[in-house]
């Protein structure tokens, strides 16, 4: 069986990721911080005929990150596709959001140690098995900012445009190896609720763009517009 590996794994995008790779005969693993919160997304996804395990890490603590890789590769025999999407659902120690003539070195570190390091980190453990094999698949998310940036989320995008520009150039490095990698720049409010004006979509609706990339392993980004 194929592996996915999903870090930041929650009850929205992570889980209906899980479910598009799951229903296509992949095993699953959800990564991210609360046990509990995971432990329910695996008996879910096991009530749907998915297996699925559980591997608490913080993306913040680059030990904890490696060693619950490592732990995937050790219970499933390797990743075949990671998906990095971590998202502060709740408050996070020293994150804030900052125009950019607002933003300092103090406000934009947490936000590039979160969105950019964190997916640098995981990589480097996925990615020499991959290359060894010759096969494999990177996939990044950010908000649709990375592209065309909103001045109140200044420090929050320019963290977010360092990945997508690391992921592009490391798809035209990988080149030829048989490895793929991939940004998604999500440009729509996910789930109900969002601000007046801003487009909806689910996370149901969105999911499909990545096994796509996947699949037909023919561009580097996609931008989901809604």
């Amino acid at each position: 069986m194929p592996t996915i590996a999903i870090i930041g794994a929650g009850p929205g995008m992570g889980l209906a990721i899980a479910r598009t790779f799951g229903s296509r005969g992949f095993d699953v693993a959800l990564i991210a911080r609360t046990r509990e919160n995971l432990d329910k997304l695996v008996d879910q996804l096991a009530g749907e005929g998915i297996t699925a395990g559980a591997f608490p890490a913080d993306v913040m603590d680059r030990p904890s990150l490696t060693a619950a890789l490592e732990d995937v590769k050790a219970r499933f025999g390797g990743i075949d596709v990671l998906e990095y999407s971590p998202a502060p659902h709740s408050p996070v120690p020293g994150f804030s959001q900052a125009t950019p003539s607002e933003s300092t070195v103090g406000n934009l570190q947490p936000q590039i140690e979160y969105t950019f390091y964190g997916a640098v980190a995981a990589a480097r453990v996925v990615l020499p098995a991959m290359r060894a094999a010759g096969a494999g698949t990177l996939l990044f998310t950010t908000g649709g900012g990375s592209v065309d940036p909103l001045p109140m989320l200044g420090n929050v995008n320019a963290a977010a445009a360092a990945l997508r520009n690391w992921v592009l150039n490391l798809n035209k490095e990988l080149t030829g190896s048989g490895v793929h990698a991939a940004h998604v720049a999500i440009s729509v409010w996910i789930g109900d609720g969002g601000p007046e004006g801003i487009p909806t979509a689910t996370p149901e609706q969105i999911a499909p763009v990545y096994w796509d990339l996947h699949e037909r392993r023919d561009r580097s980004e996609a931008v989901f517009t809604a």
